[in-house]
């Protein structure tokens, strides 16, 4: 996807406001309803809802990603593969690739409406009662390591931004290089070019980002704020029982 952004875009609005853990329950909820209830209603119901919350955000047109032609073509061959199936089957794969655009809409709204800072703080709290899960070895009770795992996937969160950036480089870099001759250019492998040239840079990135971690005190300093949700956040997450219920109910009445 091209012009892709996977940070938190600077405006001051109410879904800003509101606290990272509020905004990954609330996707989690959703990604559950729709996978159990994939219906025509609910899937309708969660567009309108994800389409109110992107302008209550206050986010300009141009965060939207722009999908290149070979997306649209992928989706137009699966849908060609499953019409001699039937029309019901082509209704399923309809209902797959708009819960699947649904996800990625809503993990995007999360990425674009809240701090990178915020995410390992608001995992581990959230994670904090599997901590009471564990295990005894030599005498030593051993609890699930939930706060290394919000780490893990803060900085995956974190770092994927730069690896795309540093892939965009190395591309335009590559494209700059001079064309020696046909041979050449016939045995040149672009794919493999870029693919190795982006692992030694994370590596570096990594082992950058690692020695940065350690001297500002290690990883236990990215979730000593976990914050905590406010009375927005419980209007947030009653509006969102309330609209989950309302679609359920209108499924299973009708």
């Amino acid at each position: 996807m091209s012009g892709v952004v996977l940070r938190e875009v600077p405006v001051d609005s109410p879904v800003h406001r509101l606290w990272a853990g509020t905004k990954m329950i609330g996707v989690f909820v959703f990604s559950v309803l729709l996978m159990f209830v994939p219906s025509w209603w609910l899937l309708g119901l969660a567009t309108l809802f994800l389409a109110g919350v992107f302008v209550l955000a206050k986010l300009p047109l141009g965060t939207l990603p722009r999908l290149p032609w070979w997306v649209w073509a992928g989706l137009a061959i699966g849908a060609a593969i499953s019409a001699p199936v039937g029309m019901s089957a082509v209704v399923r794969y309809a209902q797959v690739v708009l819960f699947g655009f649904l996800l990625l809409a809503a993990s995007f709204l999360v990425a674009w409406t809240t701090p990178m800072g915020a995410i390992a703080p608001a995992l581990a709290k959230l994670g904090a009662p599997l901590k009471r899960i564990g295990w005894t070895r030599d005498g030593v009770r051993h609890a699930l390591p939930v706060d290394e795992w919000a780490v893990v996937v803060a900085l995956t969160l974190r770092g994927l931004p730069l690896l795309l950036e540093e892939m965009r480089v190395l591309r335009a870099a590559r494209r700059l290089r001079p064309k020696d001759s046909l041979v050449r250019r016939a045995t040149e492998n672009p794919m493999v070019d870029i693919l190795t040239a982006s692992m030694a840079v994370s590596s570096r990135r990594a082992a950058e980002l690692g020695e940065a971690i350690t001297t500002r005190g290690g990883t236990g300093e990215l979730t000593a704020r976990p914050g905590a949700p406010g009375r927005a956040d419980l209007v947030a997450l009653l509006a969102l029982a309330l609209l989950c219920a309302l679609g359920t109910g209108v499924e299973l009445l009708f």
